[in-house]
């Protein structure tokens, strides 16, 4: 990763994408370890139960909260192989167009998933065991995708400021 690809840590997008991150992977931890008193329950009969669908809600929660971090820290999956050859202006311009998509996927998905928390509330869905409404785990997605647009209009910033600049300087 180049000096200038680096994410900037100082200002408050960086610390809410960081911090939503972090959240995430707290939760993620907390989906392993209530997966491991569920394992360890069902051998001594207490199992956990709903487990299923609590892993299921919480790891999707959690690979969307990862989502802004990806972004903004550059660190998305990248066909490097086909641009090292490239010059820097390309290259900017290859990210400036990435940066674009990733913002236009974030707000596609933003608009979608909404209608999706819609369509759950008005039909009433709710998890067999346990009785949670599904709507509910929309909300955390719906604000990790709105990050994501947001780390997403800081990265192409930055990108457009790079082309404007005439490119990366290696």
């Amino acid at each position: 990763m180049e000096q200038d690809d680096r994410p900037d840590t100082s200002g408050a997008v960086a610390k809410a994408v960081l911090a939503w991150a972090l959240l995430g992977g707290l939760l993620l931890l907390a989906v392993v370890m209530m997966n491991v008193a569920s394992v360890l329950g069902t051998l001594v009969g207490w199992p956990v139960p709903g487990d299923f669908e609590l892993t299921e809600m919480g790891v999707a929660i959690a690979a969307f909260a990862f989502l802004p971090y990806c972004q903004l820290s550059r660190s998305n999956v990248t066909a490097d192989i086909f641009t090292q050859g490239a010059g820097p202006r390309l290259r900017a311009f290859l990210g400036a167009l990435g940066s674009l998509i990733a913002l236009l996927f974030a707000l596609l998905m933003l608009w979608r998933m909404f209608d999706g928390l819609l369509d759950q509330k008005n039909y009433g869905y709710e998890t067999s065991i346990l009785q949670i409404p599904v709507w509910l785990a929309y909300l955390p997605v719906l604000a990790s995708l709105a990050l994501l647009a947001v780390a997403a209009l800081a990265t192409l910033t930055q990108d457009i400021r790079r082309l404007s600049n005439g490119g990366p300087h290696d």
